[in-house]
């Protein structure tokens, strides 16, 4: 004959039968494992994002491999092997290119318009965006909006009254006239980037400069404008390639051969292929005005990536 249960013995039972036992380890379900369900999609992802990348940098970089090993064979390779490499390579092309179809002389005209505006552009721009983003004052907002909607105002639409107006200022045909209006054209993005960095950029330095007896202007110059300097490199890559590779407005502005800039030239030089027939001298050509390009992206790419993460993360 059996003795009752006791009541604690009671109690301890109906706590186990209340409390279901945790399934083993080999039993869970395959959302909380870690090669579950999650896992799972998390590699499919990373694999197909890392494919487009892929994809991408072969979309980009492929066709100037292409133009670069164009550049160094002869005519009679280019058409029987396209995608082959070059025999022998010729070096000569280059020199040809620059030399006797005048890219030389374009070269050496977009390197002082796109010097000079790119330095006008970053100094005026640096200045609006610096007063924009640490003083206040009547129409500060209605300014920067004005310099907003001109990154969306459409350049064709312009180039009718802008002619006459270098017209009637007699800019026309000049590099001067030319480097204004790089200028004008570059400003609204300068702004408008610099502006949101300025704000990223701790006002107590600006302050500490000022009750040590700097004037505005120096602490600008001699403070603020070296602490931008990640900002700074960024909007000026990015004119400078904007700015490299303008066509519409010089052949708008400026028709005279011996001011003509580089885009200008490489037209002139496939227009002149019809006749001629030099392709191996027009892929030359096409390499000299890209290298520069490469070239600045490729010293400064750290500096670029630093510029736009800088206000990211505080």
């Amino acid at each position: 004959m059996t003795s009752p249960a006791q009541p604690s013995e009671l109690r301890g039972a109906a706590k186990d039968d209340a409390v279901p036992h945790e399934p083993a380890g080999d039993q869970l379900p395959p959302r909380y494992t870690p090669e579950g369900r999650i896992g799972s999609e998390g590699k499919v992802l990373n694999v197909f994002s890392h494919g487009m990348l892929v994809l991408w940098a072969l979309l980009v970089t492929m066709p100037l491999l292409w133009a670069v090993m164009s550049s160094l064979k002869t005519d009679k390779e280019i058409f029987t092997s396209p995608w082959g490499l070059p025999g022998t390579l010729h070096f000569d092309n280059w020199s040809r290119a620059w030399s006797k179809s005048n890219i030389g002389d374009f070269f050496v005209n977009t390197v002082v318009v796109v010097g000079c505006s790119l330095v006008g552009t970053m100094l005026l721009g640096a200045m609006a965006a610096y007063v924009l983003a640490r003083f206040e004052f009547p129409g500060r907002r209605v300014v920067y909006f004005m310099f907003v909607g001109g990154m969306s105002f459409p350049i064709i639409l312009a180039l009718v009254p802008l002619f006459f107006v270098m017209k009637n200022l007699a800019l026309l045909n000049t590099f001067h006239g030319l480097i204004l209006v790089y200028i004008a054209y570059s400003l609204p993005f300068t702004v408008f980037f610099l502006t949101s960095f300025f704000k990223t950029l701790p006002s107590s330095v600006a302050e500490a400069a000022l009750i040590d007896g700097a004037s505005q202007t120096r602490t600008f110059f001699q403070v603020m404008l070296p602490m931008a300097k990640p900002g700074l490199i960024s909007v000026g890559i990015f004119n400078f390639l904007g700015q490299w590779n303008q066509y519409m407005l010089p052949t708008v502005l400026n028709t005279e051969e011996d001011k003509r800039v580089l885009t200008q030239g490489l037209v002139q030089l496939a227009a002149s292929q019809q006749y001629k027939g030099d392709w191996s001298a027009l892929f030359a050509g096409l390499v000299l005005a890209m290298l520069p390009v490469l070239g600045v992206y490729i010293i400064f790419q750290r500096q670029v990536q630093a510029g736009l993460t800088a206000g990211a993360i505080k």
